[in-house]
């Protein structure tokens, strides 16, 4: 008999986020999900993207998927944060030669903007955004987008899924360990802002498939854009995000997120669901619309929140 795989490894998302209503939260709020494990976000204060990175640790190197989006160091320190981290991580299991890995979930300007910070940093390797540099490093230039590849840390062999239809370089890393299936900007608890419909529902139908195959504890994204009402979104550009929803998600969702796009099969347009919103191959005045929002309530900020 095939021995059987160990279960994923009990994290904690026991955390409140920094969501921009506080002046005093830091450039980047850091919480350890598991000793391996570094979920990261990003202020609002230095972007209204807020966005989640994630810093995952296997005995021959670090994997950073995202870099924020912010390039300046001073007003979004990235490296000093992620060195210190791999600094602490390193003090109690030392080794030589440590490598960082620094990828992207997609190639959208909030995912890579601080890319630069890790330019000149020893042991490091930065996947360009493109699709073709992404296919090169995790081996699926034979088979993109139906191939998957396994990228191995050193004793944590991560899965990657390639994931077109919000951005043609999208992939989706699933963990073993933990079970998290990190997937970027395709599913999160937001809005689903999908370019190309066809490569959407193939990408929704291959994770389905995917997470019925393997246990799943979270399906985490990297934003959050839902109130905790049902349905309800904040403002695009919003600063400050009280009472918002939690980041996690889950194969029950994520297949609710597929029966929604293919619904919308052979349309275009704006569908909202109580966890995500779906923008199917958006119309012009869908956006015009979904911009028009965000500048209101950014005027009404600046009138009533200085």
């Amino acid at each position: 008999m095939a021995p059987t795989a160990d279960p994923p490894i009990a994290g904690s998302l026991d955390v409140v986020w920094n969501s921009g209503t506080s002046r005093d939260e830091p450039a980047i709020q850091v919480h350890a999900y598991a000793e391996n494990t570094i979920i990261l976000r990003q202020s609002k204060a230095t972007s209204f993207e807020a966005p989640f990175l994630y810093l995952l640790f296997g005995q021959d190197r670090a994997l950073l998927l995202d870099t924020g989006a912010t390039a300046d160091p001073a007003a979004f320190p990235l490296r000093a944060t992620v060195d210190w981290l791999i600094e602490q991580w390193l003090a109690a299991r030392p080794r030589d030669g440590y490598e960082l890995v620094v990828a992207h979930s997609h190639g959208h300007g909030d995912h890579v903007a601080a890319d630069g910070q890790f330019a000149d940093r020893p042991a490091t390797t930065v996947i360009a955004r493109e699709a073709d540099a992404v296919r090169s490093f995790f081996g699926l230039t034979d088979g993109w987008p139906e191939q998957t590849a396994a990228f191995d840390l050193g004793g944590r062999a991560l899965e990657i899924i390639p994931s077109p239809g919000h951005h043609p370089a999208a992939i989706t890393v699933y963990d073993p360990s933990t079970g998290i299936l990190l997937t970027g900007d395709t599913v999160l608890p937001g809005r689903l802002l999908v370019f190309d419909a066809a490569a959407f529902r193939s990408t929704m139908d291959r994770l389905v498939a995917f997470a019925a195959r393997r246990p799943v504890t979270h399906v985490l994204g990297c934003h959050v854009e839902m109130t905790r009402r049902p349905g309800r979104d904040f403002p695009i550009g919003a600063t400050r995000q009280p009472d918002e929803r939690g980041l996690a998600m889950t194969s029950r969702q994520l297949t609710a997120v597929r029966d929604a796009a293919a619904a919308m099969t052979g349309r275009r347009g704006v569908r909202r669901f109580d966890d995500f919103i779906l923008y199917h191959e958006p119309r012009p005045w869908d956006l015009r619309r979904l911009l028009a929002r965000g500048r209101m309530h950014q005027a009404w900020t600046r009138a009533f929140h200085r």
